[in-house]
């Protein structure tokens, strides 16, 4: 895979397909780490001499996050610490006139891309209005690569593209993971179906070693293992987790040895936190694992050599049950094997933390594209940087 690295950009127009969306809290944007990564792609692409030209989305439209892109824009000047100019416009004369104003080293930022109607058809309007007007397309975003739309993939069949900085990180570390033949996995978090499937792929093809569970998976597992998970059966039914069952029930069966479940729980009962035993879970709500599952989970996470963690252990929001969810962590982090971290609440629960984020492998940016690559599915994207590599080496090699 090429990065932008390799390309001589002085003086180049460089499109960068960034992914700026962010949380918002009272209809402010959150200044997250993906935003942190990109700045810095951004910034570098400024000093060596690029004409840089970032788009990006936010939200969806008709919901509440579906903004403009202009505080985002502030906020890349602030990180990036170089001057960011806001484009109120996706494509047309305003547009093509700031582009083509651009002197060496200089930032504009164009407005969300779902303006666009056909933003989501990868030949969409975009990609034909801008394509004349720039010299390189950068893909820096592993967290947008599983979708196949026009900012993401239109312009890779149009000019000569490559990968950026945050993109290549994010696929060296999976390709870590991917290449490793023994990988323990500790999955939690409420996102049963996303675990389900990488589950199914690597205890298939006999590369997980060993599957730790925490979060509502554990539940549903607990209980397909036969256990009473007391107020918790009312959890995984309203919230869909039970259809997983026959799932949960025939891993089980083929995989019993590598699939490890709490040996205890941290219950939520009227007077608080209680730890207990699987055997005795009677009526309270499991929010958390418990600490004979700590030093269990601590013990295998010691003894791996690759690790992948997706989702906290319990409901580590509340102080009384963040203990399972910190204490893998710092497991995680004392560990010598490559660690590979994802999904939103597992970074935010890192933060929480305050734990040394260096003494992770990798902590992904990513969400639902992290999960289809480790389900062994294409990323559009991916894909079509390879083929534009194919398509434009020539041209690239001449430009450089």
């Amino acid at each position: 895979m090429i990065t932008c690295n390799q390309l001589d950009v002085k003086g180049k127009r460089v499109l960068i397909r960034a992914d700026l969306n962010s949380p918002l809290e009272d209809g402010r944007v959150v200044v997250n780490p993906r935003i942190i990564a990109h700045a810095k792609t951004i910034r570098e692409l400024s000093d060596r001499g690029a004409r840089v030209i970032v788009i990006s989305h936010q939200g969806r439209k008709g919901h509440h996050d579906f903004t403009s892109l202009e505080e985002h824009t502030r906020i890349l000047k602030e990180l990036a610490g170089r001057h960011v100019e806001f484009i109120d416009d996706v494509v047309g004369g305003k547009v093509n006139d700031a582009i083509a104003r651009l002197k060496d080293g200089e930032i504009i930022v164009l407005d969300n891309v779902r303006h666009l109607d056909d933003e989501a058809n990868a030949d969409g309007k975009i990609v034909h209005e801008l394509t004349p007007h720039v010299d390189y397309f950068v893909l820096d975003a592993l967290s947008i690569a599983h979708r196949e739309h026009a900012s993401v993939v239109g312009f890779t069949k149009t000019v000569p593209s490559c990968a950026g900085n945050v993109l290549a990180e994010e696929v060296t570390a999976l390709d870590k993971v991917k290449n490793s033949k023994h990988v323990t996995f500790i999955f939690g978090g409420s996102k049963v179906e996303d675990s389900v499937c990488v589950m199914k792929i690597w205890l298939a093809q006999g590369r997980a070693d060993k599957i730790l569970l925490g979060g509502a998976l554990s539940i549903l597992f607990l209980y397909a293992k036969g256990y009473d998970i007391g107020k918790s059966l009312d959890y995984i039914k309203k919230t869909g987790v039970i259809n997983f069952l026959s799932d949960a029930k025939e891993m089980l069966n083929k995989f019993a040895d590598k699939i490890i479940l709490p040996v205890d729980v941290g219950l939520k009962e009227s007077d608080g936190r209680k730890d207990c035993t699987v055997e005795k879970i009677n009526d309270g709500e499991i929010f958390d694992i418990g600490p004979k599952t700590i030093e269990l989970y601590a013990g295998l996470i010691k003894k791996s050599t690759a690790l992948v963690a997706n989702g906290p252990m319990g409901v580590y929001e509340i102080e009384d049950y963040a203990k399972g969810t910190i204490a893998i962590l710092r497991a995680i982090s004392e560990s010598k094997a490559f660690s590979l971290l994802g999904g939103g609440h597992t970074i935010t629960a890192l933060e929480k933390s305050k734990l040394d984020k260096h003494k992770f492998g990798y902590v992904s940016l990513s969400g639902k594209a992290l999960i289809e690559f480790l389900c062994g599915k294409a990323l559009p994207g991916i894909v079509a940087l390879d083929e534009n590599e194919i398509n434009f080496k020539r041209e690239i090699t001449q430009r450089n």
